[in-house]
C-alpha cells in the first residue's frame, strides 16, 4: 500500500503503481531515467522526440545534419528521431526487466507537432514489438494516434487540457479503438512544464483550479460510457502525493493515478546535465515563465533564464508599420530598414531611433506587419538559424517550415520566436544553461524548499519513488 491506500492499478497485464513518469523530450529523459522508473514499479515513460544514439563505444552520435535542402534534412532528422528511440526503448526495456526490476512499464511519449510524427511513431513502434505498453502523445490533436496503437496492438493515453478537447478525440476517432485507451492524460495547462494547452478560452494570466477541470473530463468520459476504471492522469505541479489526497478513492473523479514531471529531473539516473540540476535548486516562486516565443504556436513554460529574458526584451522593440501612409502611421522609418516604403506612428520612430542608438540596428520583419530591432549579431544568429532548418516541426512561426505539401506555412518566418531543436539539443548535452531554453514545471521552485533535496542531496529514481509513495 502506498500513501493513503494508494493501490496499484492493473496496466499492460501486470501490477504498477499509479505513479507516471513525465516524457520530457530531446534527452532530457531517457533509458536510464524511464527504466529505473519502471524498474521501481511504476511507469517510465522514454522520450521518443529526437533521442540520442549511441556509437560502438556508448557515446553520444551528435545529429549533424547534411543534406542541402530543409526537405533531405527532415529525412535525417526522421532517421535520427526513430534510431534514438528505439535504442533508448530497447535499454529502457531492459533495466525495468533486470534482476532488480519489479515489471513496471515502458511508455513512449511523442509529440504530435513534431515533424514527422505518424513516421517516427510507426517507425520505432514497428522494431519495438513486445517492448512498449502504451504511448502518451499531446501536443495537437492527434486524431490518429487510436488507428496507429491499433495496428500495433499498444495502449495510447491521450495527453489532453479539458473535457472538451477530449470529447472532439473521442468523437472523431478514439471511441473505434476504446479497449486500447488505457488512460486519459489531463496535463494541466497553467501548471505543467514544456508546451501547455492553453485555448483561446483560457487566460493564461488567470490559472483555474485543476479539480473540476478533471472532474469535467471524467463527465465526459462516462457521458461516453467509459468505465471509471480508465484513470486520469493528473499531471502538471504534482509534487507531494499528500496534497492531492481528496483526489485519491474520490469517487467524483473515479482512478486517479499522478505523472511526475519535473521532480525526477533531479536524481542520479536523470540524464540532464549537472549544470541544469543546479539551476533547479535555486529556483524561486515565479521563476518559472509560461509564455508564447515558442516556434510550435503554443505556450510553453520554461525557467525564465537570460535566453528567455532575451526573447522578452525583442518583443518589446516591436513597431507596427504599413507600406504606405495611413492612419497614425504618417512618418517614414529612418532606422534599421531599407528603402522608404516603411510607414510608422512618431511616438514609434523616436522609439527605433533609441533603439537603433543602442546598438540594435537591425530591424527585422515579423508575420504580423511589425518589425522587431535587434542587433547585428543577433540578426546573423537568427538568419544562419532559420537557414539551417531541419524540419523538427510540422508547423515552424520561426523558419516557416510544414512537414507535408508544399513544406511551407506561407507565411513570413518570425524572428521573435527561435529554433528549438538547437537549443534544447544544447541544454540537454552540457551547453550553458543561461543561454538556452530550460523546460520545467511550475513547482520546480520546490526543490530548494523541499527538506528532501537538501544539502545536494540526489536521491536514485528508486528512493524517489519510494519517497513519493510515503506522500511526501
Amino acid at each position: 500500500m502506498g500513501f493513503k491506500g494508494l493501490k496499484p492499478i492493473s496496466y499492460g497485464g501486470r501490477e504498477v503503481w499509479p505513479l507516471i513518469e513525465g516524457g520530457k523530450g530531446v534527452s532530457a529523459t531517457n533509458h536510464m531515467s524511464s527504466g529505473a522508473w519502471a524498474a521501481a514499479g511504476g511507469i517510465g515513460t522514454v522520450s521518443a522526440v529526437n533521442a540520442d544514439s549511441y556509437d560502438s563505444d556508448g557515446n553520444v552520435i551528435p545529429q549533424i545534419y547534411r543534406a542541402a535542402t530543409r526537405k533531405d534534412r527532415h529525412q535525417e532528422l526522421i532517421d535520427y528521431a526513430i534510431a534514438g528511440a528505439v535504442e533508448q526503448v530497447r535499454r529502457a526495456y531492459d533495466i525495468a526487466n533486470g534482476p532488480n526490476g519489479m515489471r513496471g512499464a515502458i511508455n513512449i511519449n511523442v509529440l504530435w507537432e513534431m515533424g514527422g510524427a505518424q513516421q517516427v511513431l510507426e517507425g520505432v513502434l514497428e522494431k519495438t514489438k513486445g517492448l512498449v505498453t502504451g504511448v502518451t502523445c499531446g501536443a495537437g490533436m492527434p486524431y490518429k494516434l487510436a488507428e496507429i496503437a491499433a495496428r500495433f496492438n499498444v495502449n495510447y493515453l491521450p495527453i489532453i487540457s479539458s473535457g472538451r478537447a477530449f470529447r472532439a478525440l473521442w468523437k472523431r476517432s478514439y471511441h473505434k479503438v476504446a479497449d486500447l485507451m488505457a488512460a486519459v492524460v489531463y496535463e494541466d495547462p497553467w501548471l505543467a512544464g514544456g508546451h501547455n494547452g492553453l485555448s483561446n478560452a483560457e487566460d493564461p494570466a488567470r490559472p483555474e483550479d485543476p479539480y473540476p477541470r478533471v472532474k469535467a473530463v471524467r463527465d465526459v468520459m462516462r457521458a461516453e460510457g467509459i468505465s471509471d476504471d480508465v484513470p486520469i492522469i493528473m499531471a502538471g505541479g504534482v509534487w507531494f502525493l499528500r496534497e492531492w489526497n481528496d483526489w485519491i478513492d474520490n469517487p467524483e473523479l473515479g482512478q486517479i493515478a499522478f505523472q511526475f514531471g519535473t521532480r525526477p529531473l533531479i536524481t542520479r539516473e536523470s540524464p540532464i546535465p549537472d549544470q541544469w540540476k543546479t539551476k533547479l535548486r535555486e529556483l524561486e516562486p515565479g521563476d518559472i515563465l509560461l509564455h508564447r516565443f515558442s516556434p510550435t504556436g503554443f505556450y510553453s513554460s520554461a525557467i525564465r533564464t537570460p535566453f528567455l529574458r532575451n526573447l522578452e526584451a525583442r518583443s518589446e522593440r516591436q513597431i507596427p508599420y504599413s507600406r504606405v501612409e495611413a492612419g497614425e502611421h504618417t512618418v517614414q522609418l529612418d532606422v534599421g530598414v531599407k528603402g522608404k516604403n516603411f510607414w510608422v506612428a512618431p511616438k514609434d520612430l523616436d522609439r527605433a531611433r533609441a533603439w537603433n542608438g543602442q546598438g540594435f540596428t537591425e530591424a527585422l520583419k515579423t508575420p504580423d506587419d511589425t518589425v522587431v530591432f535587434v542587433t547585428p549579431d543577433e540578426r546573423a544568429v537568427i538568419r544562419k538559424d532559420q537557414t539551417d532548418c531541419m524540419g523538427c516541426l510540422s508547423h515552424c512561426g520561426f523558419s516557416s517550415w510544414k512537414d507535408h505539401d508544399d513544406y511551407t506555412t506561407g507565411r513570413l518566418a518570425d524572428p521573435r520566436s527561435f529554433c528549438i531543436q538547437k537549443t534544447l539539443q544544447d541544454i540537454a548535452h552540457g551547453g550553458p544553461v543561461d543561454e538556452n531554453l530550460a523546460f520545467a514545471g511550475h513547482a520546480a521552485y520546490r526543490f530548494k524548499q523541499d527538506p528532501f533535496y537538501s544539502n545536494n542531496y540526489t536521491p536514485t529514481v528508486k528512493e524517489l519513488v519510494d519517497r513519493i509513495l510515503t506522500g511526501d
